[in-house]
């Protein structure tokens, strides 16, 4: 793919304002994801159920993508932010439906985020172009 320098994303969260950051950096092939968690940006409101959360979290990364000119099959790398060790198994189903063909790389880590609503954040890095194709003997 043909490298169009670096450049940001914004996703319209009121938080990239306040923080200073971007939605997502893109620098060449390779697309960089920030945290992401599971607010509605256009209303910021946030479900109390950790599943839509997480449902929440990939359309807003789905999102950032599709504006860097990639998808989620184009995803090398995801991390999974959670506040609470068993909130990680019921997302299971959902983080399948997206990376399950894809197969990332992948990290869960239980910490503190940022507002206590928050239950789930997920952050991705991927490479346009790339389409998520196994090779070798997996």
């Amino acid at each position: 793919m043909e490298d169009t320098g670096r450049w940001a994303i914004a996703g319209g969260s009121v938080f990239e304002e306040w923080i200073g950051y971007a939605r997502a950096v893109v620098d060449g092939d390779r697309v960089y994801v920030s945290g992401t968690t599971g607010f509605d940006y256009a209303a910021m409101t946030i479900s109390d159920d950790v599943v839509e959360q997480a449902e929440q979290c990939l359309r807003n990364i789905e999102a950032a993508l599709d504006e860097a000119g990639c998808t989620l099959a184009d995803v090398v790398r995801v991390r999974y932010l959670l506040s609470a060790r068993e909130d990680f198994e019921p997302c299971w189903p959902v983080l399948r439906r997206c990376f399950g063909e894809v197969r990332p790389a992948a990290t869960m880590q239980v910490c503190g985020l940022a507002d206590p609503r928050m239950r789930i954040e997920i952050e991705v890095d991927a490479r346009r172009g790339s389409g998520g194709k196994p090779r070798g003997g997996g």
